[in-house]
């Protein structure tokens, strides 16, 4: 099982239309929301390219926003393979 680990920007909230579109495609086993990040579990990756598209809204207003991390990694084994991104506003 592969995870895929979405720390959301301050202030911004996941809508439910993203997550009703991402609960409805197959490899996507279940999805997690914990306070400001966001757990997308999948049954397993392969050769195929796969894009997964978050839209957020802005809850609260905040200056100076930083920068957010998004990381995939193996449920099994977190420390073999873990790739990690960074997200901001306009990403």
């Amino acid at each position: 099982m592969v995870i895929i680990e979405v720390s959301l920007l301050s202030g911004f909230i996941m809508t439910s239309r993203s997550r009703m579109l991402l609960e409805n495609r197959t490899i996507v086993k279940k999805i997690e929301v914990k306070a400001n990040v966001v757990y997308i579990y999948l049954e397993k990756l392969n050769d195929e390219s796969q894009t997964f598209i978050l839209q957020l809204e802005q809850a609260i207003p905040v200056k100076n926003l930083k920068p957010a991390n998004i990381k995939i990694y193996d449920y099994y084994q977190p420390g073999e393979l873990q790739i990690s991104y960074c997200l901001g506003v306009g990403s």
